[in-house]
Parts: C-alpha cells; structure tokens; sequence
C-alpha cells in the first residue's frame, strides 16, 4: 500500500525519463502532510489518548516498513535471550563519535544514570524491584565497562562489539547494520528511554516504542533536544497562560502562537512569539503543542478487504 499509493502524479510525470526524490528537508512545495502533521481522519482519536499524536503516526509506520524478515526475527529472540532482556529495564542511549562537537554536546554517564536513578526511585515507590536493569547502547565501546566500574548496583545489558562497529572505521559494514537494530529493537522495548534527542537512534527507538503502549509520549528524558523530525515544518506551541517577562524572557497571552527553538530542561523553554516577534525564554507549562493536522489518503478499498 504504502510503495504504491503514497504519491500519485501520473499525469505529471507521463513522458518523464528521471524522477528526483530529494532529502526530506528539500521538498518544493511542502506538502501539507510532512511531519509533524496527523491524518485529519486519525486526529480526533488520536488527540484523545496520546500526548504526542505525531509520534504515535510516526510510529505505526516506521513499524509497518521495519517488519522482520523470518531471520532477522529469530536471530533478535537469540539475542534477547542471551542478554537476558527482561523488564523493568531502562534504555540509555550514548552517542559520541562525530556528534560531539558539531551536531551534540559531550554527556557523561552519570548525566544519563541520574535520570536511571531517578526513573527506579519513583518506580520502587509502586512494585518491588528485584534488579536494576540498563540496556546500554553507544557508538563508543568504552560507554559499557565504565558504566559497569562506576555503577556497580545496576545490571547492564548491551553488547562492546556492536559499539565497535558502530565506530567511523566500520559503519558502513553488514555488522554495523545489524549491530543497529538490535540497538534500536531493545531500546524501543525498554521502559523508559534516558538519551539525546539530536540522535536518530533514539528518536527512531522512541517512535517505535509508541506501538508497545497505548501512550508512552512522556516515557523519555533527553539530555538536549525536544523531540523532532528533520525536515519538519516549524514546530509551534499554544499559549495557555498569560506570563509577565523578566529580562530574557517574553510575554505570553493565552492563544499566542509560540516556535519553539528549545526546551532548556529546567522548567524553561526558548521561543519565538508570533503576535510580538521577540524570542526569549518562557515557562514550559505554559504552553501547549500545537497538533498539525493534515488530509491524507484513506485507502476506503482497504477497509473492504478486512
């Protein structure tokens, strides 16, 4: 469905010889339908039961396109099995290499194990937990046995050799590949994810992780960004609550349209305010996300066939 009917412009393209598919962020026009927008007939289900509707979407169909091939599926269940997956566990995501520096800043262990510390505190508060458990995933094959000498109270999963081939030298090689979706196949099982949202692995892992529950939109801590998709439209927020300024920030009025440039984390985000054209920063909780919503084909023939 999704190969042969996503785009139809076969009146267009008749006598065409190449046809160009560029980068997402390349797309002239801009469809109405590019991330982060929902299909107008999913929307008023959607909105109702999960706190971020475009991961749900995004999720579903991430998971339709990364369906196992019979092999692929048996030689993850070897792998879970040898890891000994099991839940409660928390996904942590390490990613250095060529990020650091250009794209993402350096973030040391304990930045992640203080929200692992503190996912398990308010956990324990509910169940007995028998294990402390980590699936560890990282580009840097030194990530796992320092976590291992620094926290030796937790039990961490993961694998050094799928973080070797994760390096520059062998990214590209067949192991690497399948080194990557063992990562992002059980950092999308975990419970909780503790990572950098400037990562693709653990926006991917995140999104996937959507199918497992029926809302696990606040299931995360990122160390930098908020959740996004390259080659988005702009990302904006609605006011909900008046705010007065101090110096850096800027005023809100319930209704006000807000970009969002950043969420700094700390009760705090950084924006743009559309009505008054003044970026500063301003309270988290006193906006909300503005749920983009797109028309996007039906496929009526398939509901035929079910």
């Amino acid at each position: 469905m999704i190969k042969s009917q996503c785009i139809s412009a076969e009146n267009e393209i008749k006598d065409v010889q190449a046809v160009s598919l560029p980068i997402v962020d390349s797309i002239r026009p801009r469809p109405d339908q590019l991330p982060q927008s929902i299909p107008e007939d999913l929307a008023p289900r959607l909105t109702r039961f999960h706190g971020h509707p475009f991961v749900w979407w995004m999720g579903q169909v991430v998971k339709y396109l990364l369906r196992y091939q019979p092999e692929l599926k048996q030689d993850l269940d070897n792998v879970q099995a040898k890891f000994g997956f099991k839940n409660p566990i928390v996904g942590i995501h390490v990613r250095r290499t060529d990020k650091v520096g250009t794209e993402a800043a350096f973030h040391s262990i304990e930045e992640y194990m203080f929200h692992v510390d503190e996912y398990y505190e308010l956990l324990s508060r509910r169940q007995k937990i028998e294990k402390k458990r980590v699936y560890l995933a990282s580009d840097d094959p030194g990530v796992l046995p320092e976590a291992r000498s620094k926290f030796p109270n937790y039990e961490f999963v993961g694998d050094q050799d799928i973080a070797k081939s994760a390096g520059l030298g062998s990214r590209y090689s067949d192991m690497s590949l399948r080194g990557i979706i063992i990562d992002i196949h059980f950092l999308s099982m975990t419970d909780f994810l503790v990572c950098t949202f400037s990562s693709q692995v653990c926006r991917l892992a995140y999104e996937i992780m959507q199918t497992m529950h029926t809302d696990a939109s606040t299931y995360f801590r990122s160390l930098d960004d908020v959740y996004y998709y390259g080659g988005q439209h702009g990302h904006n927020q609605i006011a909900i609550y008046a705010h007065s300024p101090r110096p850096g920030e800027i005023p809100l009025e319930p209704g006000d349209l807000v970009g969002i440039a950043g969420n700094h984390w700390d009760g705090y985000s950084k924006g743009e305010n559309k009505r008054v054209s003044k970026t500063g920063l301003y309270p988290s909780y006193k906006v909300k996300e503005k749920i983009e919503i797109a028309k996007f084909p039906t496929y009526p023939e398939a509901d035929k066939n079910t």
